[in-house]
């Protein structure tokens, strides 16, 4: 037989004894990455450091292993991307550990994950209380995902019905001292504006490592020298900031009370923040 055959079949049989040894050893020692992309990873990298040792002339037979490797790997996404049963067989399926604030034992058991590995990966997640918990699955990556129960979830604007201003990636309008006059037109703004913009800080482009312009066109600058402090314009942020809690407070306090009549009184005005918060953003 060929040595170049040889290495074929026997990079084939490394590829699935290492597949099996990975899955038995569970979704842990995985982390954040298939079974078949872990072994795939250690293994091209053992063989691709291996090929440049061989003095014997043999080197090539390492391109070939590392060949069946790559292509093995490529046809492996490829029938993951046309079958879910292939894909749940090659990757797994993720677990429940937690269902209505109850740990299910045997999942854990199944999984090899101890209460207290569960604990800790909860509280990563600011989760603290197992009764808290809808559902907690462990993915087929080893990451432990957990949803709580909705009158428990962090309160948003979108809940309560409010409307928020629309954020967008900071410009940078000053790097290293320079003045960046297309990143200025892109937001619609000039030179002068800029200029004025510094002055009001009392200091020059050139002494500024960085400046952005935010979503509210105000900007923000970092000085070369840390030691001096630039006033940052919050005015209108923390204007609308503090009428947005206000308006939430109402909000919650009509939707808390029995009395119609507060409860009509609570609307109104939180009416009236409203149309003053959208004046605030034009």
């Amino acid at each position: 037989m060929p040595d170049w055959i040889a290495v074929v079949l026997r990079t084939l049989g490394a590829i699935i004894i290492l597949f099996v040894l990975t899955r038995l050893l569970g979704k842990r020692q995985v982390s954040t990455l298939s079974p078949f992309e872990y072994i795939t990873g250690i293994t091209i990298g053992g063989l691709a450091a291996s090929i440049p040792s061989k003095t014997d002339g043999t080197w090539h037979l390492g391109i070939v292993s590392l060949i069946v490797w790559v292509s093995v790997a490529i046809g492996m996404e490829f029938l993951q991307l046309k079958s879910k049963k292939i894909r749940e067989w090659i990757d797994g399926k993720t677990t429940v550990l937690i269902k209505d604030g109850k740990v299910l034992e045997e999942n854990l058991k199944k999984e090899r994950i101890t209460i207290d590995e569960l604990m800790a990966q909860l509280r990563k997640r600011s989760i603290f209380h197992i009764s808290d918990i809808k559902i907690a699955v462990i993915e087929p990556d080893g990451n432990i995902n957990a949803f709580v129960y909705k009158e428990l979830q962090p309160i948003t604007p979108k809940m309560l019905g409010l409307k928020v201003t629309k954020e967008e990636i900071p410009y940078v309008v000053i790097a290293d001292g320079i003045i960046l006059d297309e990143e200025l037109a892109k937001r619609g703004l000039t030179r002068e504006w800029l200029q004025a913009e510094l002055k009001k800080k009392s200091i020059a482009s050139e002494h500024v490592f960085l400046g952005q312009v935010d979503s509210e066109g105000q900007l923000y600058v970092d000085c070369y020298d840390d030691q001096h402090q630039v006033q940052q314009p919050q005015e209108k942020a923390k204007l609308l900031t503090t009428l947005e809690k206000c308006k939430a407070d109402l909000d919650i306090f009509s939707l808390s009370t029995k009395d119609q009549q507060a409860k009509k009184l609570y609307e109104r005005y939180s009416r009236q923040l409203q149309q003053m918060i959208e004046e605030t953003n034009h």
